[in-house]
């Protein structure tokens, strides 16, 4: 994407080669896997530089040369206003320096990793009740009846949201979550905003009611941090809550969905997931890698950038693709089979992001795979696919995952 402030390509530098929306989506992998040797950058139409070798994307991450995408995307699509713009302009996800700072460090403590560690066995417990709800029935719609509900029910209990306003703020979150492609389209943009004003709203009602009766939870800790210490302005602190509730949502249904889909098309290896409690670990970074439910991490720009003998503009969206980089051979090893027991992960799983950025959920969504895959494992052996396997699409930001049945049979 091409926005206000560029600089055309230094002259006499080759530019990288420019690859067609289509061909990128049709088989990204396979476009990656040819790519990757012969360039560190591919370029798409609309003007977005996209990095696709494991060690550049490590270092641009935190390169000082660039920055987070803030409003350029809402922007590029029209949007200049409206609920959907305040997201843009005021979301923890989309900011920089001491405004990014301000705007996390209220969620900070709430998800540490002490904090969620001592959450895990409720996370067992809420899925544990959500296979006990359909297990009679023999089959259920894996997004609809669990993916779905574990993070959603999690959330509701972290942030003290009743569960019975699961289907309300989960169907605009779903609504809202395309927005973190850089595909979404400018007709899609009436819908995005609808989306964002409920979520504000809902999340405005809570805050309110904590004001008016504090309880022993988040949200009341909250209210009065920010009473005490003025740190974000009423709007921001509602956006903040907005992007807690898309982030752990949406990205933790849709890796649930995709690392049970692998396991099951793998066989062998669920079997040994089932087996064995001690691989589960392994399996959720697998399956993290392998088929990430973020494809891509976008970044502006700030100056002009040397990548080998390619030159990236100042002012330009640098696409890094953690879906590239998750498959490269220069990191791991045989990087196209998907191997629960593979030993070469780096400390960190890149899927999470870098430096200040780095996902504030990384524990809570660790967590919540981890003991989502425990109780499936244990309870239903047996699951199989009712039809097709789901299919993943989307090579930059939130990725799709279309839908997926199971059932299981008497060894469960």
């Amino acid at each position: 994407m091409t926005i206000p402030s560029t600089e055309p390509a230094r002259v006499g530098l080759t530019e990288p080669p420019t690859i067609a929306p289509e061909e990128l989506e049709r088989d990204t992998h396979r476009v990656m896997r040819e790519q990757r040797p012969l360039t560190p950058l591919l370029k798409r139409y609309d003007g977005t530089y996209i990095a696709i070798r494991a060690a550049d994307i490590a270092n641009l991450g935190t390169d000082p040369r660039t920055r987070q995408m803030e409003t350029e995307l809402a922007a590029s699509r029209g949007v200049n206003d409206g609920p959907l713009f305040d997201f843009f302009k005021n979301t923890m996800l989309l900011s920089n320096g001491p405004e990014h700072r301000r705007r996390r460090a209220p969620m900070a403590r709430t998800f540490a990793l002490k904090m969620i560690t001592e959450l895990r066995p409720r996370i067992r417990a809420i899925a544990t009740g959500l296979i006990d709800a359909v297990f009679a029935k023999g089959e259920m719609s894996f997004v609809e009846d669990y993916a779905a509900l574990v993070p959603a029910r999690v959330l509701c209990e972290l942030m003290g949201l009743p569960a019975a306003d699961i289907p309300e703020f989960t169907r605009q979150v779903y609504a809202l979550a395309p927005v973190l492609s850089s595909g979404f389209t400018p007709d899609q943009v009436p819908g995005f905003q609808a989306a964002t004003d409920e979520l504000v709203r809902y999340c405005d009602k809570f805050l309110q009611e904590r004001h008016a009766r504090p309880r022993n939870d988040f949200l009341t800790s909250y209210v009065q941090a920010l009473s005490e210490s003025s740190m974000l302005s009423p709007r921001e602190a509602l956006i903040q809550l907005v992007t807690i509730l898309l982030a752990g949502s949406e990205t933790t249904r849709s890796a649930m969905t995709i690392q049970t889909s692998l396991l099951l098309q793998h066989r062998d290896q669920w079997d040994a997931v089932c087996r064995d409690s001690n691989l589960i670990p392994g399996a959720v970074l697998e399956s993290l890698r392998y088929e990430p439910s973020v494809a891509s991490f976008p970044r502006v720009t700030l100056e002009e950038l040397a990548i080998d003998e390619y030159v990236v503009p100042r002012g330009r969206m640098l696409s890094l693709s953690m879906l590239s980089a998750m498959r490269d051979p220069a990191i791991y090893a045989d990087p196209d089979r998907f191997d629960i027991r593979r030993t070469d992960h780096p400390r960190r799983h890149i899927v999470f992001g870098a430096g200040a950025h780095r996902c504030l959920g990384e524990s809570l969504a660790t967590a919540e795979l981890e003991e989502g895959l425990a109780v499936l494992a244990a309870r239903l052996p047996g699951l199989q696919f009712v039809g097709d396997p789901p299919v993943v699409s989307g090579s930059g930001g939130i990725r799709k995952v279309t839908a997926m049945r199971v059932r299981w049979g008497a060894s469960a």
